[in-house]
């Protein structure tokens, strides 16, 4: 973005221009950010308020709750901003922030998947001594090492961004400053940098998921060793949240940064964005919490001491 003082504003074109479809897109986005950052602050309470959740498992679930209330902060607000105000613009600023932010968020949460993936793997195979290995000081570094990483892999590919020029058009094929889309309307030559997104798309999905894959198959092949039917079971249900997580997680980014071009039709990546950055938050914590015993039992404790103090 060389004539960045020029070119001070950018357009976002959104998902459609039918009143009715927007009053619907609206309500949906309203729901499901209203939803997910409950159901991510009430984990986050959850964590920090009950001792039985202070394993380094219900740790990470804790920043992995911050980092799905961030991410969907940075996308859904502006957006439903603009389908209430009719405003489409976004300053060359803000945009370029808010795709900083949603690089760095998204990326972070990758690795942290691939950390709490490994927090199982420890737990399952060497319960003896996970608590020495997964302590408190362990925890903390292996969060801020993919905070540090995420920064460092998102970097290159933004200085690359701010020095591509745009002669024709400011007008932007989505609901947010997305990368390809803001690729698809620069007048530069951009394979070099669609070859570097693309790649690191490619490495950070492939690294963190050799990590995960590798993780489940010791975890697997433990589970089986189990003598008791019982035991499997309780150890599977352990594991099943994050799986799930994983696959939504996963699947969403490889349909749509995994791609040959940024030149692609976007049609389809705004409305699987549109689910990833509104849908996938608000289901990742009902997801961690009907699954999973302690985190039901934390809440209903919750309630009750709520419950308590108001009849006080």
């Amino acid at each position: 973005m060389r004539n960045h003082t020029s070119l001070s504003i950018f357009i976002l074109l959104g998902l459609t221009d039918d009143p009715p479809m927007q009053v619907l897109i609206f309500t949906f986005l309203v729901v499901s950010y209203l939803l997910s950052v409950t159901g991510n602050l009430t984990i986050i309470i959850l964590t920090l308020i009950d001792s039985h959740l202070k394993t380094a498992m219900y740790f990470f679930l804790k920043h992995f709750s911050f980092l799905e209330t961030l991410f969907t902060t940075v996308c859904i607000p502006r957006f439903l901003y603009s389908l209430s105000t009719g405003d489409k613009t976004i300053s060359y600023n803000a945009c370029v922030s808010q795709l900083f932010f949603i690089f760095l968020f998204g990326g972070t949460e990758f690795f942290l998947l691939a950390i709490m993936s490994y927090d199982r793997y420890v737990a399952i195979c060497k319960p003896l001594h996970y608590s020495t290995i997964m302590n408190s000081r362990v925890c903390v570094w292996l969060v801020v090492c993919c905070w540090i990483v995420g920064w460092l892999v998102i970097f290159p590919p933004l200085c690359l961004g701010l020095n591509l020029e745009f002669c024709d058009s400011n007008a932007i094929d989505h609901f947010l400053c997305d990368a390809s889309a803001i690729l698809k309307i620069s007048c530069s030559d951009t394979w070099f940098i669609e070859q570097m997104v693309v790649t690191l798309a490619v490495l950070i999905n492939i690294v963190t998921f050799l990590c995960v894959v590798m993780s489940y198959i010791y975890i697997i092949n433990a589970i089986l060793k189990f003598p008791s039917s019982q035991q499997k079971m309780k150890a599977f249900s352990t594991c099943s949240s994050h799986l799930i997580v994983v696959s939504i997680t996963y699947g969403s980014c490889i349909f749509i940064y995994v791609k040959p071009s940024a030149k692609d039709e976007m049609a389809i990546n705004k409305y699987v964005l549109v689910l990833t950055t509104s849908v996938a938050p608000m289901l990742n914590p009902f997801i961690y919490s009907l699954r999973n015993k302690q985190v039901k039992e934390a809440f209903t404790d919750l309630i009750k001491r709520i419950s308590l103090i108001s009849r006080k």
